[in-house]
């Protein structure tokens, strides 16, 4: 099975699923059954004696590749070298075993050592599968934690190809008409298509966030949550919990992301961003940063908490990221940062609304938006530049103003014979800055015209504003 899942729950679920099947020394059946010792009460899965006949009765092979982030190929396929000797590690207990020959035993020594060769790392999730099956007479089950960061690394990195070859051997290696794997579970933020890495692979079971297979089963429902609030002591909370955390569609299910619900329990209830912060936001910045006027009109309405309506494909293709506006709203929604209403299919292509599904995610958007200004005028002027503007100092807002439109030209990629274009940028800074004092409208129908963009006061007391941009030699 493959899930593709943002939002933190895709290792929480292969941790669990770890301690549920792994063969160990040390039994974890009471992290199911529960504890007397520990005053704990037992899950729900305790009531199903079928199930838990399976409990700790399988070799496991678990490993992650959320880390392997790197500027380029050599120091990825180094990390991804470490990732296969701990795992080889876990299972050193098989260099004692006389089922494997002493060649079996050099290589498996030398894949510890990180010396062996390029060939034996792609081949070696296949080989050690045949190992524990003959070791243990049973065939391991095989939990893979977000196979594609590397791939993600590799397209920002510029070793895209370097990196599919070698991702491409070892899974097709690995899970591929492999004989002596039980089930494999794999999880990332993104379906990769037509980069050939899982070709062939017919038997996989795709699911992602517009499914219904598994759509309760990743991340936490609203009654979980309230559970969860109330045995912290953290009841009163709820709403301003589900405003930050809730949100996310699942199938015909709406989830709360539970990473950022366990870290806010144990902060003891703070609310601030979590699972934005635990990830590289670059390349999410720079596609925004680098898109056309279409996409920022777009991330204005999103921003305004409005919906977007585009085509979904559930397959990515890097290469078209920066390419495809289509392609961009999927990465968006695959990756966590949007999440989707109203699906429906018109003429055999997916069409969903898109829009920002909590305040968490907001922030992320808001801070993306303030580090450009930030990084071109500072936040000083910046913010000098607004207040000039809503307290009606013309004068200097002009003088700020004009020198924002010369840094800003280049920044925001300003080409062509409608340079004034620019003030989608302009328009997404008074969004993120002004919202909680003014209603910002951009370029909408008024009269018998249009306007650029237009502030409406919350308090009515204070002025409207309304703007228009005009080139001139």
């Amino acid at each position: 099975m493959l899930k593709a899942l943002p939002i933190g729950i895709d290792d929480l679920n292969l941790s669990m699923l770890n301690y549920f099947f792994e063969k160990t020394e040390h039994s974890h059946a009471h992290l199911f059954t529960g504890s007397a010792q520990q005053g704990r009460q037992g899950l729900a899965i305790a009531g199903h004696a079928d199930i838990m006949a399976h409990q700790g009765q399988y070799p496991v092979i678990f490993f992650t590749l959320k880390f392997i982030d790197s500027a380029n190929w050599d120091n990825c396929f180094d990390k991804i070298k470490r990732v296969i000797s701990q795992v080889y590690s876990h299972h050193i207990y098989l260099l004692h075993s006389p089922l494997l020959t002493a060649i079996q035993k050099a290589e498996f020594e030398a894949i510890i050592g990180l010396t062996a060769s390029v060939v034996a790392y792609e081949v070696s999730l296949k080989n050690l599968t045949y190992y524990l099956s003959s070791y243990h007479n049973k065939n391991p089950i095989v939990l893979i934690d977000e196979y594609d960061v590397p791939v993600h690394a590799g397209f920002r990195g510029g070793y895209y190809d370097e990196v599919v070859s070698f991702i491409k051997s070892f899974f097709g290696d690995g899970i591929k008409n492999n004989n002596y794997l039980h089930f494999a579970v794999m999880t990332g933020a993104l379906r990769i298509a037509k980069e050939s890495i899982f070709t062939g692979m017919n038997n996989l079971k795709v699911c992602t966030f517009l499914s219904d297979f598994y759509a309760d089963k990743f991340g936490l429902l609203e009654h979980e949550v309230q559970d969860m609030l109330a045995y912290y002591g953290l009841a009163s909370d709820a709403k301003a919990v589900k405003l930050w955390y809730n949100g996310y569609t699942s199938g015909s299910y709406t989830v709360y992301n539970p990473w950022s619900i366990i870290n806010l329990v144990d902060n003891k209830g703070v609310i601030q961003p979590y699972w934005v912060n635990t990830s590289t936001n670059d390349i999410i910045k720079k596609l925004i940063q680098s898109s056309g006027d279409s996409v920022k009109e777009d991330i204005e309405l999103l921003i305004a908490r409005s919906s977007i309506t585009k085509e979904i494909r559930e397959s990515i293709v890097y290469a078209s990221i920066e390419k495809d506006e289509t392609v961009l709203w999927n990465f968006l929604l695959f990756s966590g940062y949007l999440t989707f209403k109203n699906r429906r299919l018109i003429q055999e292509i997916i069409y969903v609304d898109l829009f920002i599904p909590n305040n968490e995610i907001a922030s992320f958007f808001k801070s993306t938006v303030l580090s450009w200004f930030a990084e071109q005028l500072g936040e000083k002027h910046y913010n000098q530049m607004l207040s000039s503007l809503i307290s009606g100092d013309i004068a200097l807002f002009n003088k700020l103003f004009s020198n924002f439109v010369i840094t800003s030209f280049s920044y925001f990629d300003i080409t062509g014979n409608q340079p004034e274009k620019f003030y989608h940028a302009f328009v997404l800074g008074m969004l993120v800055s002004l919202a909680d004092r003014y209603h910002v409208r951009s370029n909408r129908e008024s009269g018998y015209g249009r306007y650029d963009v237009m502030l409406i006061p919350h308090d009515t007391t204070k002025v409207g504003i309304v703007i228009e941009f005009k080139k001139v030699d």
